[in-house]
Formats: structure tokens, C-alpha cells, sequence
């Protein structure tokens, strides 16, 4: 059977996978220690090797957001990139990569991290951002008795960019007050070299 979309052809080739970040009602706490975003401490990163090319399919980040402690606190979510390096695990939890096509004997080349709580030791750097959501806190009152509202980000790109590696792809979380969050991350993943041919 062929399919209609590339997409689906690539899957059914064993070629698609998917990452869960949190674990049913316990997410992920977002920022460096806790707080602000730290590009060294990401949510999530997708270590992309040598001669591995990796298409992103889709992205979605929900987030859990706190009370706000002042007027114009930020909370925010960024999906980066960066297109020289392919972090190290660090400290953190290894993520296991399911195949999109339940069975399917390929396994992913890339390496899955979430939760960083120390320094990656080569700090990541944001070349290309792919997506962000941000939210401002107005607490017209006391703080501490008002929410944010809704905190989330679907990144489909209709367009995908292609992440060739040594490269990685980088998910934060965080803000002026703690925030945990979820995430579901699924992607295409291809030897360079079939891309380029």
C-alpha cells in the first residue's frame, strides 16, 4: 500500500518517532534552577548526530501556570535550534524515542534528554528560534491571588525546516515563577545522505 502523503510513506518506513515529557497529571519543571529560562538547562533537547537529518512534525507544549507573583511577570515556551552542536545528555533523563509505526525494529540515532538540573557542559545556543509563546502577568490587585491564563504551543509546521546534525533541537519552559509543563515531540529522522541524493 502507498500513501498520499510523505509524511505517512516515511512513517510507514520506520522513519517517524515520538517522545513523551511528563508523566500523566506530573510534569516537568521548567527554567534554570526552577525559574528563568537557562539556555544551559533546556526542558527538552534532541541530540542530532553526524550524517542523521531530522525533520521536526509537530510540537506541543502544555504548561501549568502558577500564580503570578507581580504585574508583568512573563511565563514563556521556546522551540529553538541549534545547528552546530549536538548537546550532551548531561544531567538529566533519557528519554526513550518510540517508532511511529508500533513494532517497527528501527530505532532513533538521536539522543532524547529532558529535565536538565545541571549545566550542559557546551552551553546551547538559540541560532534559530521555531516557535514561542509567552504570557504577561496583570494581576490588577493583590499578587499571588490572580492565574495566568492558558499556557500552550503547537508547533505544525507546514513548511518543516531540516535539522541536520551536529545539531539539536531545544525546548524551554519557565519564568519568573515556577512553572511545570508537558510536552509531546514527534519527528521524521533520515541519513543525510538520502536527503541529499
Amino acid at each position: 500500500m502507498r500513501f498520499y502523503d510523505w509524511r505517512l510513506e516515511a512513517i510507514r518506513d520506520g522513519k517517524g518517532f515520538h517522545v513523551t515529557i511528563g508523566t500523566l497529571t506530573t510534569g516537568i519543571l521548567g527554567g534554570g534552577a526552577g525559574t528563568i529560562i537557562d539556555l544551559d538547562q533546556p526542558e527538552f533537547a534532541l541530540a542530532i548526530p553526524s550524517l542523521t537529518t531530522v525533520i521536526p512534525l509537530r510540537i506541543h507544549v502544555q504548561c501549568e501556570p502558577p500564580l503570578i507573583a507581580a504585574d508583568s511577570d512573563i511565563e514563556e515556551i521556546i522551540i529553538a535550534y541549534d545547528k552546530d552542536v549536538a548537546v550532551a545528555s548531561g544531567t538529566g533523563t533519557v528519554e526513550t524515542a518510540f517508532n511511529m509505526w508500533n513494532g517497527h525494529a528501527k530505532t532513533s540515532a538521536c539522543t532524547a534528554t529532558s529535565a536538565f538540573t545541571v549545566n550542559i557542559t557546551v552551553e546551547p545556543t538559540e541560532d534559530l528560534e521555531l516557535a514561542r509563546a509567552q504570557l504577561l502577568g496583570d494581576v490588577q490587585g493583590t499578587a499571588g491571588n490572580a492565574l495566568y491564563h492558558k499556557l500552550d504551543l503547537l508547533y505544525e509546521p507546514v513548511s518543516p525546516p531540516f535539522l541536520v546534525g551536529p545539531s539539536s533541537l531545544l525546548i524551554y519552559w519557565g519564568g519568573v515563577v515556577a512553572m511545570n509543563g508537558f510536552a509531546q515531540i514527534e519527528w521524521l529522522e533520515f541519513a543525510t545522505t538520502d536527503v541529499t541524493a
